[in-house]
């Protein structure tokens, strides 16, 4: 299987968000499209205005990416969205097209230039919506379990066995209350005690007559001339057997079998006999200072759990409820339901009687963690810029007179959306100035996990069991590379084939295996997928026949290693180097490697800065040119055909296709943008073939280091621990020298003494260290300077003492030359050497 598109986490997250290339008509409901027909209409508070959303459209970029580097502004397109105005008093419609913010234009592989400098956003690691099952603790022989539904939005409920062996519930941080309480509230259907019981216990008819003092009824049982209960429901007979069979009743609705009393434990805990009771004692809960009021106690539960701008499943939570409970008739609702709740309480007590089919959730399984790309970090962002928004809009409309809104702009303030947008690219957790040290460290960047960030974990807090691997990594993340710090395990890498579904679950290929071991498509499959599969290696196909080997195989089977025939094996993996990530891949012979050690090399190589002199590994991997392709470093052509002109600084593809190569242009990290082309005029090219190299790469391929003859050996003690000794002819040579670009900077400030200046005219310098300097007290371009020379001439105002007559004649006829003033040029730094190649 060829290697996949290592960017295209970036790349396609980022068009399904913005769909700059889809027409208006045809955008599907997705990233910034559902985004706005979710904050759109706003209506103002009286309801006779209305904003209606009707499309969007990107213009095209003011500057180029080298225009944007250069004078530090952010490569964007504007986004002008299309609204309509709408009053219910009057047919009057008014429409415009209002300008929100630029949007930032993804350059090369998955980077931005934001205020001039390369950034990237961390595609982050965090626990799934929908609900979770764990072992709390063990209270001597019966564990004690909890669930905890995980919106997307919205509040989170955890439903706990207490110790007294009593359901209890929490709604975010508040205490516990009684679950069948939080039951009846949610419906209706769930009010009376009896209903409760009839959906947890099988109960049958008895006569009076057999009732027995240990039996638990299903109904309560009420003295019909003194009102006073005598049984309540869920309770058991106990004295009151005869007293109940005096009162003439007949038949009784009893309990067939109490095998766990949880639920009973829990009713008579729950004060509540009613639903309105219920919503009253929860609302008191939840806002213990406010008086309770029933239609406010309404209210808000509707608000918290039934709203889906307040509380929403998302589509992964819902997805996930509808696997754990194996639902028939797949429920859709975005909120949460009252089949939910009956389904969580239903698993708690399945859990409780340890059958096999029942089990607690492993939380830092892939199954139950996602991946949060660059489509939905920007959305949430925006959102809360949109809310601001629509606050700002209905303040307007209750403040104008409707008559006196010339137009649609009036009403509108674009610079909540324009901040969102340059906080979340400039300055948010998950946004990062890209590692442009080589080509494979830009390239891991775009391709890393954080488990940081917005409503991820803290370093501090996070232990062993979330950092260290796991068996559903593999083919997802790579096990190697992560940092050797305090980071380690919190921030990963993707494995070479993974990719990410539509839930935002990383999957992996597999190849499926058909009758006699043949091998039939690939398919991508999930973590939670593979733990029922029994999974075979690559190394398990016979290369002859192209089927699976016959005999006992080891293989993958509910996350553990064991044998299996040939005819138990349903799939089988894509490649050996499936498990690993791209820098990991890029170690010769790594199954020989210990882990630590392959970990170190995995991070060193990305430190590798790029040399003068380029040249290919002679032991590779064949992960080199993948590399390079997927770095964004190299210019690869964007139409097959012939090529019609090359020079140094430009290639032209059937005189109309241009391609400017970067000269010696600085990047992130001090390294050197040098592009040389690869391509002949008259040569043939096709569409995606590498037309220029980068840095650190040869003939399109990834060339880190140098190919050297290394002796293992003592040197009279100068070798001794980690150092290295080189040959003269190496540093002659050439061999392992690199170009870093530094930039240097000067200002010229208005002082209280008057004007800084650029000058050539420094006074006590000798004309030796001026000589480099135009007429402007600039150095010259080509200048070759060492520490201490100056880089620009400046000059500024010493205090003033009282002029003499002298001296006000000499200032007025030469102005500036006459006057005291002091060197302030900048000087090259000690350490320093090189070529001016930019002023």
């Amino acid at each position: 299987m060829p290697i996949p598109d290592l960017i295209g986490i970036q790349t396609r997250s980022y068009a399904r968000f913005l769909q700059a290339e889809v027409p208006p008509d045809k955008r599907k409901k997705e990233g910034l499209e559902a985004l706005l027909r979710e904050m759109f209409p706003i209506e103002s508070y009286d309801g006779n205005l209305a904003l209606h959303y009707i499309d969007y459209e990107l213009g095209k970029p003011r500057y180029t990416p080298d225009e944007c580097r250069e004078l530090r502004l952010t490569y964007g397109r504007p986004l002008r969205v299309r609204l309509r105005l709408t009053r219910k008093d009057s047919d009057e419609i008014q429409e415009d097209l209002i300008y929100l913010g630029d949007m930032p234009i993804m350059i090369g592989g998955g980077e931005f230039i934001v205020n001039g400098a390369e950034r990237v956003i961390v595609s982050q690691l965090h626990r799934s919506p929908g609900v979770d099952f764990i072992k709390t603790q063990a209270e001597g022989d019966r564990a004690l379990h909890s669930c905890r539904i995980i919106p997307e939005r919205g509040s989170w409920v955890e439903i706990e066995v207490t110790k007294k062996d009593v359901l209890g519930v929490r709604i975010d941080q508040s205490g516990k209350l009684p679950a069948t309480m939080f039951l009846r509230a949610m419906d209706e259907k769930y009010s009376r005690d009896e209903d409760i019981i009839e959906e947890f216990y099988r109960t049958k008819q008895i006569r009076a007559s057999q009732l027995e003092p240990d039996m638990y009824l299903a109904t309560e049982v009420v003295d019909p001339e003194t009102g006073e209960l005598l049984v309540r429901a869920g309770c058991q007979v106990g004295d009151a057997v005869e007293r109940i069979q005096e009162l003439g009743v007949k038949n009784l609705r009893i309990i067939s079998s109490v095998t766990d009393p949880l639920i009973l434990n829990t009713l008579a805990e729950d004060s509540s006999h009613s639903r309105d009771e219920a919503l009253l004692k929860i609302y008191t809960r939840l806002r213990p200072g406010n008086p309770p009021q029933l239609d406010k106690a309404k209210k808000l539960f509707a608000e918290k759990f039934f709203d889906e701008n307040r509380y929403r499943l998302g589509k992964v939570g819902r997805f996930r409820l509808n696997r754990k409970f194996e639902l028939a008739n797949e429920s859709r609702s975005m909120t949460l339901t009252t089949e939910d709740v009956v389904n969580c309480l239903r698993y708690l007590l399945k859990l409780r009687t340890g059958e096999s089919a029942f089990a607690v959730d492993d939380i830092d399984h892939l199954g139950n963690r996602r991946l949060r790309t660059l489509d939905e970090l920007c959305a949430d962002e925006m959102r809360k810029g949109f809310l601001k928004l629509r606050r700002t809009v209905q303040e307007r409309m209750s403040m104008k007179d409707p008559d006196q809104i010339g137009r649609v702009a009036e009403l509108i303030n674009s610079k909540s959306i324009s901040s969102a947008i340059e906080l979340f690219f400039g300055r948010g957790e998950l946004s990062q100035v890209v590692d442009q040290t080589n080509p494979l460290s830009q390239l891991t960047h775009e391709r890393r996990l954080s488990a940081l960030g917005p409503g991820g974990l803290n370093r501090k807090r996070a232990g062993f069991e979330v950092r260290d691997v796991h068996i559903s990594h593999y083919g997802r993340i790579c096990p190697i590379e992560t940092p050797e710090g305090t980071n380690i395990g919190l921030i990963a890498s993707l494995s070479i084939y993974s990719m990410v579904d539509d839930f935002g679950f990383l999957i992996t290929p597999y190849r499926k295996v058909r009758g006699s071991g043949k091998l039939g498509d690939v398919t991508y499959l999930r973590a939670d997928e593979e733990m029922r599969e029994v999974l075979a290696p690559p190394d398990a196909v016979d290369p002859a026949t192209g089927c699976l080997a016959e005999g006992p195989l080891i293989v993958r089977r509910h996350g553990e290693l064991g044998q299996a025939t040939r005819d138990q094996v349903t799939y089988v993996d894509i490649s050996p180097k499936q498990t690993v990530g791209v820098s990991a891949s890029l170690i010769p012979f790594l199954e020989h490697d210990d882990a630590n050690r392959a970990l170190m090399g995995s991070n060193m190589q990305r430190q590798a800065v790029p040399l003068l002199k380029v040249e290919p590994p002679l032991v590779g991997t064949g992960m080199e040119s993948a590399v390079a392709q997927n770095s964004g470093m190299v210019v690869r052509a964007r139409t097959t055909g012939t090529v019609t002109f090359v020079d140094a600084k430009r290639i032209v593809i059937d005189e109309t296709d241009e391609y400017v190569l970067r000269k010696f242009q600085g990047l992130n990290e001090r390294t050197c943008m040098n592009q040389k082309p690869l391509v002949r005029p008259g040569q043939k090219v096709k569409a995606g073939q590498i037309i220029a190299d980068g840095p650190a790469t040869c003939n399109g391929e990834l060339a880190l280091g140098k190919n050297l003859l290394v002796g293992f050996m003592t040197f009279d003690g100068h070798n001794f621990e980690d150092a290295i000794i080189i040959s003269e002819r190496l540093v002659r040579d050439d061999a392992l020298t690199s170009i870093h670009i530094d930039e240097h900077e000067v200002q010229v400030r208005e002082t209280k003494l008057g004007r800084e200046e650029f000058t050539a005219d420094i006074p006590n310098v000798s004309e030796r260290a001026l000589a480099n300097l135009d007429e402007d007290g600039i150095v010259r371009i080509g200048t070759k300077v060492r520490a201490g020379d100056i880089l620009v001439g400046k000059v500024s105002p010493k205090s003033k003492s009282e002029l003499t007559p002298e001296e006000k004649l000499l200032h007025a006829i030469f102005g500036r030359a006459g006057e005291d003033v002091k060197n302030d040029s900048l000087e090259l730094p000690a350490g320093e050497e090189g070529i001016v190649i930019g002023a």
